[in-house]
């Protein structure tokens, strides 16, 4: 069965293929989208609406406090007055005036143990790897994937929770882990949030924690399980993931039960595809996901519509505009994002009505 999607908005946004395959996007548990673009040495906060409905001039603009470091994933408040930036060796809060607000230091994300540095604020060491920031749904705090100096405990990465106004830290969780980046989840409960860290080869850690009064609870989702953290949702009780390798997509409860699973040979047995990383929550009733990795195969690239509940498949995603070879970016509110690279156009799109 083929399920039809109608068009609903269009944008050309050069590098807005960030908001559909990177972390460009900032979902919030109010509903709200918002970019989170580069452009030159400035961060750029845009609405999602006002971004397909020509809105102009960003809602905000920071300018991004190391202009040659490219990496990290970072936050934004969610009324907007200040951002997060996840460093090389620090996390800095920055005001919209540009003005710094407070940084925590902390040890350097590059590989080389003990490395020296010039005292330059602006040297990038080498090496792709990195940590990741969140700010809390009510704006009270940062959640921040860090390394911990190494006079303290050689090589540890630890899950720190600041405070939002001063950059305190309030609480630790130490980390089993060798991070090549990460990224996180706030769910839309405002008590949890979701880590998932990426170690390359060696696979991917899964990580949720809650902070009461100033206690920190964390737990951990990694015995026996190699899976990424994909997505939340307001109106459902769990969380989303996919195998490291694509084998299954999976429902959780938030202690990590499974609440359902579908493996990857259930769309296509003729031969048995992996599901990529693109997938999420379109609304409380429905996922959307895909098979292939559409940047190895985008002639074969699907899009599958999946019940929220089970992971029933209720269908193959068909587009009026012809085969769409992208990943999926869904926003929560019954529609999801494409982009095409070639034409540098991002889309949206829903259901159509039947």
């Amino acid at each position: 069965m083929s399920i039809t999607a109608q068009l609903r908005d269009s944008v050309e946004l050069p590098g807005g293929g960030a908001l559909v395959h990177g972390f460009a996007l900032e979902r919030r548990g109010d509903g709200s989208s918002r970019a989170l673009l580069g452009n030159g040495r400035e961060l750029e906060v845009s609405d999602l609406d006002a971004l397909f409905a020509g809105g102009g001039a960003p809602a905000a603009v920071f300018p991004l406090p190391w202009p040659g470091w490219d990496r990290g994933v970072h936050s934004v408040s969610p009324d907007g007055t200040f951002a997060v930036f996840s460093g090389q060796r620090a996390v800095r809060a920055v005001g919209r005036g540009g003005e710094t607000l407070w940084e925590y230091r902390h040890a350097c994300w590059g590989p080389a143990m003990d490395h020296p540095h010039t005292g330059d604020e602006q040297e990038v060491c080498r090496g792709n790897e990195h940590g990741s920031c969140r700010v809390s749904e009510d704006g009270r705090f940062v959640w921040a994937h860090v390394v911990a100096e190494p006079a303290e405990a050689g090589w540890e990465e630890r899950w720190v929770v600041l405070d939002a106004r001063d950059g305190r830290e309030l609480a630790r969780l130490r980390l089993d882990s060798a991070a090549s980046g990460s990224h996180q989840l706030s769910h839309p409960d405002g008590v949890h949030m979701g880590l998932c860290i990426g170690m390359g080869q060696d696979g991917v850690l899964l990580h949720w924690a809650r902070l009461d009064g100033g206690e920190l609870t964390g737990w951990d989702l990694n015995e026996g399980m190699d899976r990424i953290l994909m997505d939340v949702h307001a109106g459902h009780p769990g969380f989303l993931t996919v195998e490291h390798s694509g084998w299954d997509l999976r429902l959780h409860a938030l202690d990590g039960t499974v609440l359902a699973e579908v493996p990857a040979e259930a769309p296509d047995d003729e031969d048995p595809p992996c599901w990529d990383y693109g997938c999420g929550f379109v609304d409380a009733d429905t996922v959307i996901a895909s098979t292939i990795d559409s940047a190895e195969e985008p002639e074969q690239a699907r899009h599958w519509l999946l019940d929220a509940r089970t992971l029933e498949i209720r269908g193959a995603v068909a587009y009026p505009t012809g085969p769409v070879d992208s990943y999926v970016r869904p926003l929560g509110d019954g529609t999801w994002l494409t982009y095409d690279d070639e034409s540098g156009t991002l889309n949206r799109w829903a259901s159509a009505p039947l």
